[in-house]
């Protein structure tokens, strides 16, 4: 496996080389730390990760991101040149090129494991920039270009049956490609109790990319009276994480909300986070590009696996599932009076995650059986 983060943790990975460490097979990830932050090499329930420290490497810049991603690619092809693997599965686009390289060589086959739109991504910094919509432009006609050399093609999201928004599933049949959708659900549903406090928690959970989100959080929890506002949490980090700190920050002197920032976790200390949460907000900008077009938040499934409801974006797959299974509720993006409303009217309730992970568990094994080797099992 392939993927361009330090897996450190990145869920939908690790989850899915357990699958298939558990069904028997070797598996080895290939992540890019690219601020050497996580150990070089761990093993976890079989599955081995060789983080590369290569030159440092920003999330979200332009050359010198596009410079490190592809130093990286360069020394996974390499090294999986000389130690020719059964299968190459490549997470997201900016793989796609270690696939090939393989394939051409050895007529090894590939599988591209579609998580979002990668090219949707640096836009994110500055949706306006006409050199970053043109980077995305050319990035798009790449994946397109190099899509074909995969034998199998794994996606995150879907249309539901009788729904009316798409899911990557779709948007990749607008350009001609099959996929097998497999969501990233957790395996198992351990409901938490609501938290004791007579105080109230709101969760904002994940890489932090962009303000606007955070933002209109704040707005929304500043339209309540002083007395029922919720304490904040915010856990992850990225490229916005100092500017997220300083907007809460300046609004705690203000002496207008409590708050409580982590940085990075792993997937171990999730139900540690969410056992003070009574609500998990995971809304996005629909401008990302990618909302629109079926991204899923994880933390939706996450939450409701411990049985937090979640509010979500309106008008868009996301909230198409989570109204349909009863994980929350959704909103629409900038209604900041909707999110302050939905937000109390959630902050007592419980949910149920009754679609776990073992489903998507079979969906990926019988998609990939033609192509991996026999295990003897």
């Amino acid at each position: 496996m392939v993927v361009t983060n330090a897996c450190d943790p990145d869920p939908r990975v690790e989850r899915s080389a357990d699958w298939l460490a558990t069904a028997g097979h070797e598996v080895t990830i290939h992540a890019f730390d690219r601020q050497h932050i996580a150990e070089p090499l761990t093993e976890r329930l079989g599955v081995k990760i060789i983080r590369h420290h290569l030159k440092k490497t920003p999330y979200g810049g332009l050359f010198r991101t596009a410079l490190g991603l592809r130093q990286f690619t360069s020394v996974v092809t390499k090294y999986l040149i000389g130690n020719k693997p059964d299968l190459v599965i490549c997470h997201d686009a900016d793989t796609l090129k270690v696939g090939y390289e393989l394939k051409r060589r050895y007529s090894t086959p590939v599988v591209f494991d579609m998580h979002d739109l990668q090219h949707t991504w640096v836009r994110i910094p500055a949706p306006n920039s006409y050199l970053r919509r043109k980077i995305s432009e050319k990035m798009l006609r790449k994946m397109l270009k190099l899509l074909p050399q995969a034998d199998v093609i794994i996606t995150s999201s879907g249309g539901i049956q009788g729904g009316n928004f798409p899911g990557f599933r779709q948007w990749l049949e607008s350009h001609g490609f099959e996929s097998e959708v497999v969501e990233n659900r957790p395996m198992h549903s351990i409901p938490l109790p609501l938290p004791k406090s007579e105080s109230w928690t709101v969760a904002h959970l994940g890489r932090l990319r962009d303000t606007d989100s955070v933002q209109l959080l704040l707005d929304a929890v500043l339209t309540m009276p002083n007395n029922e506002r919720p304490r904040l949490l915010i856990a992850g980090e990225g490229p916005a994480s100092n500017v997220i700190s300083t907007m809460l920050k300046n609004a705690e002197y203000g002496g207008e909300i409590s708050f409580n920032i982590r940085g990075a976790f792993d997937q171990d200390s999730i139900s540690d986070l969410l056992c003070e949460a009574n609500v998990m907000f995971a809304m996005y900008n629909p401008n990302r590009g990618n909302i629109n077009d079926g991204a899923i938040p994880v933390k939706m499934f996450d939450a409701a696996a411990r049985g937090i409801p979640s509010i979500v974006n309106a008008g868009c797959l996301m909230g198409e599932i989570c109204e349909s299974e009863n994980l929350g509720m959704q909103v629409k993006w900038n209604d900041v009076q909707g999110l302050a409303d939905g937000l109390q009217r959630l902050r007592n309730s419980r949910v149920e995650l009754l679609i776990t992970g073992e489903r998507e568990r079979r969906k990926y094994l019988e998609a990939l059986e033609s192509l991996l080797p026999s295990t003897g099992r």
